[in-house]
């Protein structure tokens, strides 16, 4: 079958997945797009925002389109590793200790409130959200693919919030700001509350499927060399500012994009390519995901804090002075 025979052959199926999810979850079609951006790029993603927006809901109800396995952990201040990877179990019958496996051994992790916790488990959950691996003593335990975490944070003015640090936060392919729902989806939320919690959800997608897709998505979908150097010249704005006319950003940035946010952009923004139903990806794409690829990984000075300017108006000043190819 030829490659845009299959492009619409699978763009049809993640079709059938949001419509699935539309089903369920009402007024928020920007986090479906980068719930799918998210899955399809085979990342993971950070969800900032209020309680009560359907976070949780819309997570488990894509992980029941796919047929993944689905494990939700909340993350508390006196949380500990083991409540996370592992636990000795001693069978007092056998005389001896067995290890159980525990959440993080699934193919969707939901990690709630993961700015609640310690940073203990901040480094236990990075071997995973890297390597795709779990160490317990000296032995290597490979996790399922695919394997995704996705974590919750309210806002970190609220009360016992922590910041996350930073070689954790780069591990996160996007960051989402979940919006209110406008007035009308308000009433349809209330109107088809009943139904929509009782609705089964329909599994659209094998677990198979979904690698395949997202094998296509990685090798198929073309990146011309001036769409990477149009992402090289993004990431470096963030961190030789003046050389891109943006000499006034550099005391507002304290530490500036990696690598992975280069990595990032091409892996979103070909998703994006997909979605859009072409095999090549344009400098629009690549708009599209910079503000969820960007936000998290720019760490803003005190003077930025004391000016009261975000990540977003920084990037923002960054795509208006960086060249379009």
């Amino acid at each position: 079958m030829e490659n845009a025979e299959l492009l619409q052959e699978y763009l049809s199926k993640i079709q059938e997945v949001r419509d699935e999810i539309n089903k369920k979850i009402i007024g928020q079609e920007k986090l479906i797009e980068n719930l799918l951006i998210w899955i399809l790029a085979n990342g993971h993603m950070l969800l900032e925002w209020v309680p009560g927006l359907a976070k949780t809901f819309a997570v488990e109800t894509l992980a029941q389109t796919l047929g993944l396995d689905f494990q939700r952990i909340q993350f508390t201040p006196d949380l500990l590793p083991s409540d996370l990877i592992w636990w000795q179990i001693y069978n007092q019958a056998e005389s001896k200790f067995y290890t159980k496996k525990w959440p993080i051994f699934t193919n969707f992790l939901l990690t709630d409130e993961i700015n609640r916790a310690p940073t203990k488990i901040h480094s236990a959950l990075l071997e995973a959200m890297q390597e795709k691996q779990v160490t317990i003593w000296d032995e290597t335990f490979i996790l399922d693919r695919p394997f995704f975490v996705l974590a919750t944070q309210n806002p970190i003015e609220q009360e016992w919030t922590y910041p996350l640090p930073e070689a954790q936060l780069d591990r996160f392919l996007l960051k989402i700001l979940i919006k209110y729902p406008k007035k009308d989806e308000e009433i349809k939320i209330m109107k088809d509350y009943s139904v929509t919690q009782d609705e089964k959800t329909k599994t659209i997608l094998k677990k198979t499927d979904l690698l395949k897709i997202q094998e296509f998505i990685e090798k198929n979908i073309f990146v011309d060399e001036k769409i990477y150097e149009y992402v090289r010249d993004l990431v470096f704005a963030t961190r030789n500012p003046e050389e891109y006319g943006l000499a006034n950003l550099k005391e507002l940035i304290s530490l500036w994009a990696s690598p992975r946010a280069s990595i990032a952009m091409i892996k979103a923004s070909k998703v994006v390519t997909f979605l859009s139903g072409r095999d090549y990806v344009i400098p629009e794409d690549i708009k599209s995901v910079i503000y969820e690829v960007l936000r998290h990984r720019i760490i803003l000075s005190f003077e930025a804090i004391w000016e009261n300017t975000t990540q977003d108006d920084l990037i923002k000043n960054i795509i208006s002075n960086v060249k379009v190819p």
